[in-house]
């Protein structure tokens, strides 16, 4: 059995899911591939130990295409203030008075009612399946992946686990890091990995949500916040939070080893004193963390989004707003191709797509760099550096607040003091 679309999406999470939902309403025919069933949302439920920071450039996509206010019904935290600060203790901290080295932006002095959202993935991912299946253009076919990928001058043939083939005239790669779609492309990656991993904890703790997220940074690696939602009338005066703790993997594997009495006094002692009172632990997990960049991100009638083109340290919570922008931009070069009358894998378009993408995709990634080298390093002169760097960023509110006002998708355009920066890294827009 074979059935002909415009388009096969090869992964149905949250960046696949988005690209198929808007190719659909800009007129195209999409199936949807994905091995996963479809994600459930039980609002009785705790909350997913996988989170994401959704910036406010996230939130205007996702309310493009439909999808934002059906993550507001079911459960999301706004953030309207994020905190960041040095924990390393050394003599030459003295130098520097402690609390002109905490820097913290406020929405209000971005001119904005909010920073971003603290949503749980399989929301995210809920909501995006519902807006696929109320495009009538959008094919949804879940439990199944695929076997093989067959490239020709005129089409691209998907053959599922099943025997089906799908057959369309561009095979779109969203299905992860470890993107089945990628190798048979024969696309490879450059990949670093990171001393360091992540343990996500999800707690409940005393007190009224949250409005704010901070990390401390410590010589170790990062250990930051992220508000959740009010624990409900089961737990009065209570609040779901999640804790992400960056560490060396045998740290990571002794605290996992822990009960949760053992776990909850190390996050009271090495986690900063704002940290609330905490009244109960869920859930953990730790994973790996790696920088990996397609070294092309099309190829034939394959082309790459989201993770499958590039993976960055998650210090920031930029990687799913970085694949939200890769969706956005290709959706607007496919219009484009279609609009010029050109074969959707026209290398002319795709070329365009990744000279939108891997430029800004390799900002994020080597400024991610810069803070997890310049925070994890314990030598004395870097520390009175970074210090330093953070006074410098509390004493310019302005420069600051631009910088910002990009990094929470406020505003589209790089600031002038970026691009002063970014024009100085070499090789940063090679292909």
């Amino acid at each position: 059995m074979t059935q002909a679309f415009d388009i096969v999406v090869v992964g149905a999470g949250m960046v696949g899911a988005a690209l198929a939902t808007g190719l659909g309403q800009s007129g195209f025919s999409v199936a949807v591939v994905d091995r996963a069933p479809p994600p459930v949302f039980d609002p009785q439920a705790s909350p997913d130990i996988r989170v994401s920071a959704l910036s406010a450039g996230s939130e205007r996509y996702l309310r493009s295409i439909d999808a934002w206010n059906k993550i507001l019904n079911m459960r999301a935290t706004p953030y309207q203030r994020l905190a960041v600060w040095d924990e390393t203790r050394y003599p030459l901290q003295n130098l520097v008075p402690r609390k002109l080295i905490a820097v913290e932006f406020d929405a209000t002095e971005l001119g904005a009612h909010h920073l971003g959202h603290i949503v749980e993935n399989p929301v995210t991912q809920q909501a995006l399946w519902q807006t696929a299946e109320a495009e009538p253009r959008v094919t949804l076919i879940h439990g199944h992946g695929i076997s093989s990928l067959a490239l020709s001058s005129e089409s691209a043939t998907v053959t599922l686990d099943d025997g089906r083939e799908l057959t369309a005239a561009l095979v779109i790669g969203a299905d992860g890091a470890r993107s089945r779609v990628r190798d048979l492309a024969g696309i490879g990656t450059t990949r670093n990995q990171y001393g360091q991993q992540a343990m996500v904890i999800s707690v409940r703790y005393q007190g009224p949500v949250e409005d704010i997220t901070w990390q401390g940074f410590h010589p170790s690696g990062p250990r930051a916040f992220l508000p959740l939602h009010s624990a409900g009338l089961d737990f009065p005066g209570e609040s779901w939070g999640s804790l992400v703790w960056y560490d060396a993997p045998d740290e990571l594997a002794r605290l996992k080893a822990l009960d949760d009495d053992e776990l909850m006094a190390e996050i009271q002692s090495a986690f900063p004193s704002c940290l609330p009172p905490l009244t109960h632990i869920d859930a953990r997990a730790s994973f790996p963390i790696a920088r990996q960049h397609a070294r092309h991100y099309f190829a034939g009638r394959v082309v790459l989004a989201g993770d499958s083109a590039h993976t960055i340290n998650p210090l920031a919570g930029q990687g799913v707003n970085l694949g939200f922008q890769d969706a956005q931009a290709l959706q607007g070069v496919l219009r484009e191709a279609r609009r010029a009358g050109d074969d959707l894998a026209d290398r002319k378009w795709l070329d365009q797509y990744e000279q939108q993408r891997r430029p800004a995709n390799r900002r994020m990634m080597l400024t991610m760099d810069v803070f997890y080298h310049l925070f994890s390093n314990q030598v004395p002169p870097v520390h009175l550096l970074r210090n330093l760097g953070l006074g410098a960023a509390r004493a310019l509110p302005f420069a600051r607040n631009r910088v910002a006002r990009y990094a929470m998708g406020i505003d589209e355009e790089l600031p002038p003091v970026l691009k002063q920066v970014t024009a100085r890294i070499p090789g940063l827009n090679q292909r």
